[in-house]
């Protein structure tokens, strides 16, 4: 009797796992259905599963629209997203590790400053950034879409909590081998908090991918755009390609698939260590 009880839940969850994946992908589907469809397809009343003939030239059409660049918004977003990781990532460690480690009677208010900087809305800094930005020379640039954003509370506060917890006794035997805190940071800390750099890096990378409204405002050359602006040009007061538009986002999808499905062990083992929601 138990060992049936036993099945039939595991056969439930599993009911519950498989519907909720489902769930989970029909975003993914609809992209690829239409981004495979004609116009026709797209907006006709009668839905099909699959489209009535495979548009692969949708992909080439894509490429080929000389009104949106989008091969070059798919780098720049490549190049700012990567830049902008990797930035973070290094700031926030140094800081962090800074934080937790180093003695300074100030340490604590510092860190709550920094805390402090969270419950700012977004929206208060934006002028003024901009102002800073332009005044600077760095509209429609690299400098302008990537320095502003390269510090994170965040990624200072997780690593911050993270290196205090962080086993002392692997520094202590770096301190007594010579190292400084600088050294003992790049040859201990970093190679033994990988996985925590990857759960914050993917973190980073997704809001740096699919930021909208910053690289919109600066990017105002066409090619400073990245692909969230360029995805956003398909849908004008003029006209309305759908099948350019579906067949773009899952491009600019594919990239994210990528850095999840390489990054995927460590992601889960850096959220099992930092307790990130």
């Amino acid at each position: 009797m138990d060992n049936a009880l036993v099945r039939v839940g595991r056969a439930l969850r599993l009911a519950l796992l498989i519907a909720l994946a489902l769930l989970f992908l029909i975003p993914f589907y609809l992209l690829v259905r239409n981004g495979f469809s004609s116009e026709q397809d797209i907006t006709s009343p009668e839905w099909t599963f699959f489209p009535t003939h495979l548009q692969w030239s949708n992909v080439t059409e894509l490429f080929n629209d000389t009104s949106v660049p989008f091969a070059r918004s798919l780098l720049n977003s490549a190049l700012i997203a990567v830049t902008t990781t990797l930035g973070t990532l290094l700031l926030g460690s140094l800081a962090g590790y800074g934080l937790a480690r180093i003695p300074y009677r100030h340490a604590n208010k510092v860190f709550y400053a920094i805390l402090g900087t969270l419950m700012v809305p977004a929206a208060v800094t934006f002028v003024p950034s901009f102002v800073l930005v332009s005044s600077l020379g760095w509209i429609s640039t690299y400098r302008g879409l990537i320095i502003p954003t390269l510090f994170s509370a965040f990624a200072c506060f997780v690593f911050r909590q993270y290196f205090l917890g962080f086993p002392r006794e692997l520094e202590d035997a770096a301190h007594v081998d010579g190292l400084g805190y600088w050294r003992t940071y790049w040859r201990i800390v970093v190679p033994n908090t990988r996985p925590v750099f990857a759960a914050v890096g993917t973190i980073v990378f997704l809001g740096a991918w699919n930021s909208f409204l910053w690289p919109l405002v600066i990017g105002q050359d066409q090619n400073s755009w990245t692909v969230q602006v360029a995805l956003s040009s398909f849908t004008t007061a003029q006209v309305v390609r759908l099948h350019e538009l579906f067949i773009a986002a899952a491009v600019s999808v594919l990239p994210l698939l990528l850095v999840f499905l390489c990054f995927q062990r460590w992601i889960v083992a850096g959220v099992e260590r930092t307790g990130i929601d």
